[in-house]
């Protein structure tokens, strides 16, 4: 299956990418714009491999992604490029539109004239998978309510404004063009390679660093945490196996507050890289102002992805947190270059002005 991936340099899209590459049935074409967060050392595991090819370009920029799709005869798209950020869309929400939703309608114009030109059966095969969040449903009460794939959107920020307004748009090409899509919403991810503004990255670097351990608020709020391997396992079985014209929501099934969560990483820092005269990670911890808008909570009912197509989160919170915390201890290669010359863990998104 050739398959196209869109964001393939970011942290979902390059797991994608070396899940997808590490099935030689599979011919992985990863299409990046290469922004902040894109990254190409994610992607060195795949240097060597015959079945990755890799294009530098824009997605807004139809007209190659056009010559792309129809070049590399694609049987798939997996849509992963995004601006995803909160923090970043409180700040300058300009680029999430251009991003999010200018670049998902030039993605599915390239992807409809693609699909039209196409003979049977590959027509009929071709799938256009949007990968999007569970942000658009907006929050839910600490102690009730769960997302299921029929809960009305609700976003709170730019960010899940724009993915939303997406969603809407994959829709609408299926139900007016006739597209085959299949979408896919899911819970906040972690694991290797995740660029360093993100809540775990950003704590585990920061207490390795000695410096203050940012938690919004009281850190009451709760998200329902995967695994980043297991989401590409599960975006495999969509983009392979789902309906067309469904979404699937996939989540974690492991729902915990954020001060819960930086306090997990301080007690693993404490066995696995205990810090000098008896100290704990803990004492680092910091409240700060609540981030504008913050949603209380999420969680994913993921029942659906669960019962017909047979996917089951291979890890739990605490193994798969285990794993990521001693991955970013071993690859100080990768986030070193990143944390002292992109981004070395400033506060984002506190609205003291408006928005650019």
């Amino acid at each position: 299956m050739r398959i196209l991936v869109t964001g393939g340099a970011g942290f979902i899209g390059s797991a994608v990418c070396r899940h997808l590459a590490a099935n030689p049935k599979n011919h992985v074409v990863n299409v990046d714009k290469l922004t902040y967060a894109g990254n190409l050392a994610s992607l060195r595991p795949l240097e060597n491999h015959t079945n990755y090819s890799f294009f530098e370009a824009d997605i807004c920029d139809d007209t190659t992604i056009l010559g792309i799709l129809r070049n590399e005869k694609i049987d798939a798209v997996m849509h992963l490029a995004a601006e995803s950020h909160v923090d970043r869309s409180i700040d300058a929400p300009a680029a999430f539109i251009e991003t999010n939703i200018v670049g998902t309608f030039r993605m599915l114009n390239a992807a409809l004239t693609y699909w039209r030109e196409l003979p049977e059966p590959a027509k009929s095969a071709f799938r256009f998978h949007h990968i999007s969040t569970d942000e658009v449903f907006g929050d839910l009460p600490f102690d009730s309510g769960i997302f299921t794939e029929e809960t009305p959107y609700a976003p709170s920020s730019p960010y899940s404004a724009s993915k939303a307004a997406s969603d809407h748009l994959v829709r609408a090409w299926h139900e007016t063009y006739g597209l085959p899509v299949v979408l896919s919403n899911c819970s906040n991810n972690y694991g290797p390679f995740h660029f360093p503004e993100k809540l775990i990255p950003l704590v585990i670097l920061n207490a390795l660093d000695g410096k203050p351990l940012p938690v919004y608020g009281a850190g009451a709020n709760i998200r329902d945490w995967l695994f980043v391997e297991d989401h590409a396992r599960a975006l495999e079985l969509v983009v392979t196996k789902g309906k067309p014209g469904e979404s699937y929501n996939i989540g974690g099934r492991a729902e915990r507050t954020n001060l819960s969560v930086v306090e997990t990483i301080c007690d693993i820092l404490d066995r696995k890289r205990p810090r000098s005269g008896g100290k704990r990670y803990r004492d680092l911890i910091t409240f700060v102002t609540d981030r504008p808008g913050h949603d209380r909570r999420y969680a994913i009912d993921a029942s659906k992805i669960e019962r017909e197509l047979g996917w089951k989160p291979a890890e739990t919170f605490e193994t798969g947190l285990e794993r990521t915390v001693q991955w970013y201890l071993d690859n100080d290669w990768w986030w070193q270059p990143i944390r002292g010359e992109r981004y070395a863990g400033e506060r984002l998104g506190a609205a003291t002005k408006g928005p650019v």
